[in-house]
This record gives C-alpha cells, structure tokens and sequence, in this order.
C-alpha cells in the first residue's frame, strides 16, 4: 500500500509543476503592465520613472524563466509576494479567507452523504416504488437549477420574506444554512442516482445471488457484497464534487456576502492583481490533485486489484 502511495505522490510532481508553469505564463500573458496596475492600485501617479522603479523591485525585467525560478521558489517556502491592492503577504490573507470557505464546504460536504447515501441506497432497495421515483424527480430539479439561482431564490423567500435567516455575512449557525443548501443541492440530489444505479448493477451479479441462495441476510449482502462495491464510481465523483464546491465558492460567497477565499478572488480579478490571482488559480489546482490522491489510495484500499496492479 505504501509503495502504491509513494508512485501516486511522485507522478503528481510534473502536474503540479506543468502548472505552476502554465499560469505564470497565463498571468504574464494578460494585456497591462503588472508596474502600472500596482502603482494605479496604490494611487501613484505611473511616470515612466515610477513604472520603471517599480519594475526594477517586482523584478519584472528580468528573463520569464529567470521570474519563474525565483517565483517557484519562493512558493516552495509559502512566499507568494504581496498583494498589489492591500500590500500584504498574499499567503497570509489567503490563509484569512480560506478558514470561512473551509468550513462551508465541510458543512455543504457533511449534508450532502448525510443526504445522498441514504437516499440511494433506499432507491435501490425500493426500486420503481413511490420513494424511488420522488427521488428521480429531485434528481431532475437538482440537475437542472443554476446554483446562482437558486441561491437569491432562497435569499428572497427565507430572508426577505419570511425572516429566517440572515441575508449574508458570517456568524453563527444560521448563516450558514442558505449558502450551504446553495453549495450542495445539485450534487445532494444527483447523486443518489448513481449510487442507485451501481447497486442495481451489482445487485444481478452472479456473486451476490450465490449470497442470496445461502440464505444470508439482506442487510449483509447490500452492505458488505453491494454497497462497497457500488461506493467506488460514487466515491469518484463525490471527491471531484469537493474541489468543485471549493471552486463554486466563488459565485455563492458572492451572493451571501461570506467572507471567503471565493470572494477573495473576484476581488483580485476585478482589481487585477496578479499575484493574487496567480496564487488562486494555483490553489484551487492543489486542492484538486489532493483530493485525486485521496481518491485513488480510498479506492486502493477498497478494491486490492488497484492497489497490486500499481505495486
């Protein structure tokens, strides 16, 4: 097991590398002169003596390749620069926003298999009966309804018109219900459809009707011959669902005014600083291989054919 770990970390070196490469060159690539927008930012007149000042101490005419290496470097020791609109290191104020959009992810990520499981093992079960085909049709609304809209809708019913919940901001608990039915309603009603359907797949194979004809209990043939078996496609999905929640903070933070690492984005790219948007992009990145990883050594540790193929 430790070995299959060890190959996974190590292929995962050129994807990070590739793209820490790819959006420096992105960043460097957008029109404007990163000199001026800083001085702009920081209401100084841009002359071409500031501009040059400027460039001389961001080290902007250097070689991209020489930038680069010093950048990666400096990212290696968690120096990611200061920001051009508050002047304050990047990584610090990121590491502000990012607590807040954690734990609303973690909270969207709690409902969501608090939800979704039950109700697809219970699709399964009950195929083709009342509670199966409710379930169906929550999978279509779900499916269908832009996370943006739904969100001032809950906005406009349960803050505006009834007084339940408070429009925005962080706080307490009641704060965080709107934005986390907003974050997770999609995936909490379609992914118990598939669930549903790998138990049903599983269900026909020959393995679990030699089960069924031995006389063992129903409990113990979903659990442990159907249900660990179906859990790996929705074990896939659920772990990149994560990484899209994170991503999709950027719409709701924006709608309820939660002061996370979503709306420390927009702000950046409305701004056009570069650094912050860099260090962002490259963030959202990370997160993402990570929870690849994690993926990969659940489904090892489920499935040993994976775990010995990659030994």
């Amino acid at each position: 097991m430790m070995t299959y770990i060890f190959k996974r970390v190590v292929s995962l070196i050129p994807i990070l590398l590739g793209t820490t490469l790819l959006t420096f060159l992105l960043i460097h690539l957008v029109p404007g002169d990163p000199a001026e927008i800083y001085l702009r930012l920081s209401q100084i007149p841009p002359t071409d003596e500031a501009v040059a000042m400027i460039r001389q101490e961001l080290r902007l005419n250097q070689p991209l390749y020489v930038q680069y290496y010093q950048w990666l470097v400096n990212a290696l020791q968690l120096n990611f620069g200061n920001s051009f609109t508050t002047g304050e290191p990047i990584f610090e104020e990121a590491v502000y926003f990012l607590i807040p959009t954690m734990q609303l992810t973690l909270s969207a990520v709690i409902l969501t298999l608090c939800i979704s499981v039950p109700a697809g093992i219970f699709s399964a079960i009950y195929k083709d009966r009342l509670f199966d085909r409710f379930s169906r049709l929550l999978s279509y609304i779900g499916a269908s309804m832009p996370s943006f809209w739904l969100g001032f809708i809950l906005l406009y019913i349960f803050s505006y018109k009834l007084g339940l919940f408070p429009s925005g901001g962080r706080g307490g608990f009641v704060h965080l219900v709107l934005p986390t039915i907003t974050m997770c309603f999609i995936y909490t009603f379609t992914f118990p459809r598939l669930l549903r359907s790998g138990m049903l797949e599983y269900m026909k194979q020959p393995f679990v009707i030699n089960a069924t004809s031995r006389g063992l209990k129903e409990s113990v043939i979903i659990g442990k011959h159907v249900l660990k078996n179906a859990l790996q496609p929705y074990i896939t999905a659920f772990g990149m669902s994560i990484g899209h929640m994170i991503a999709g903070t950027v719409i709701v933070e924006s709608i309820f005014s939660w002061p996370g690492v979503g709306r420390y984005f927009v702000t950046a790219i409305l701004n056009r600083d570069y650094p912050v948007i860099q260090f962002c992009v490259l963030l959202m990145t990370v997160i993402f291989v990570i929870l690849n990883l994690i993926v990969d050594i659940i489904h090892a540790h489920l499935d040993p054919r994976i775990r010995l193929k990659g030994d």
